[in-house]
């Protein structure tokens, strides 16, 4: 058959963007390799006993990395804030009923993928925040501890002692790139709009349960040194994760900030509902973003319904791990930057 030459670059594309066939039901997909694995098998393993959910898997996984403080980007213990305190933000998804549940900026609470549950099953809201979600947990049986550990009270002293380096503020005076704070607006240009967020290993999950239900869930602790009260992607329906069951879900980690604006886990599932690939539809989210952002920094994983899943990655190297079917253990899998410019390792 002869192709119109104005389909060839798109028959080229689809050679390139593969997705990896299903390992066979369940499946366990997230971000990250390395500590992050404990997620993966946390929730894989979950789903081998009976009567456990998808959204019971999704909060099995996000609850290990919780406890065992993932690269110290999950859970308590890591990325303190301007004021030295470590607050959570987790969002969970339920790809049947399309209801989601989250806190964010969670004081003094462990496990926020818990609390997040709670507020899904237990309230008609999505997300609550700072003291009242605190509140909320405490209502619902949640015990009330310092999240900060000798480590983090550590990291932030010496980012003190650093001039407070680097930070988020911009057009303050003193003049944020040199100094710490207290500060007060300023119409001098101080501060640099370019500063990489500190930390970005989020965790997201995405499960699809042997029955065919679907749910997707995400934890973090932040960037490191932000601004009190800052909440980033992970807590946010449609950007951290997002699942639909009639099609797939998508987990996302990287520039919160400015990943968030994008919602880029709804137009994955979105790109899966028009026909993309897995593959397709990760590199087209990450495109997007790039188009706007040269230098972000994401990593985007995506499956859909029938177990198949790719991912995208801008600004570094970036891991997911998987585990689905008969599998003996979890996988893990390297993604190269769509742009090329990885200068940043895991």
């Amino acid at each position: 058959m002869h192709w119109p030459s104005t389909l060839m670059p798109l028959i080229s594309l689809s050679v390139l963007v593969r997705s990896s066939p299903s390992p066979g039901l369940p499946t366990v997909i997230n971000t990250w390799g390395g500590d992050f694995t404990v997620a993966t098998d946390a929730a894989f393993a979950a789903l081998k006993i009976p009567k456990m959910s998808a959204l019971d898997a999704v909060e099995v996984g996000c609850i290990a990395c919780e406890r065992n403080r993932c690269d110290g980007t999950v859970g308590y213990g890591g990325s303190p804030d301007e004021n030295c305190e470590t607050t959570l933000d987790a969002m969970i998804m339920d790809g049947t009923t399309m209801k989601s549940g989250a806190v964010a900026a969670l004081r003094r609470i462990r496990n926020p993928i818990a609390v997040a549950r709670h507020v899904l099953e237990h309230t008609t809201h999505t997300l609550l925040v700072g003291d009242f979600a605190t509140e909320f947990a405490v209502q619902n049986g949640f015990k009330v501890e310092n999240l900060t550990t000798k480590e983090s009270a550590n990291i932030c002293n010496e980012w003190k002692r650093g001039n407070c380096q680097p930070n988020y503020r911009v057009h303050v005076s003193p003049n944020p790139s040199s100094s710490c704070g207290p500060y007060s607006p300023s119409s001098g240009h101080f501060g640099a709009y370019n500063t990489r967020q500190a930390s970005h290993d989020t965790l997201s999950v995405i499960v699809l349960h042997l029955d065919g239900s679907m749910a997707a869930g995400t934890t973090t602790n932040g960037a490191s040194h932000k601004i009190p009260g800052r909440v980033g992607d992970g807590p946010i329906t449609g950007s951290g994760s997002y699942v639909d069951g009639d099609v797939g879900g998508c987990g996302a980690t990287g520039d919160g900030d400015i990943m968030m604006r994008f919602l880029p886990c709804y137009q994955a599932v979105e790109n899966l509902r028009r026909g993309m690939t897995p593959t397709e539809a990760a590199e087209d989210v990450v495109q997007r973003m790039l188009k706007r952002h040269a230098n972000l920094l994401s990593g985007i994983v995506v499956i859909n319904n029938k177990g198949e899943f790719g991912a995208a990655a801008s600004g570094w190297t970036f891991t997911y791990s998987y585990r689905g079917g008969d599998m003996k253990s979890t996988q893990v899998v390297t993604v190269q930057p769509l742009n090329n410019k990885a200068n940043q390792e895991l």
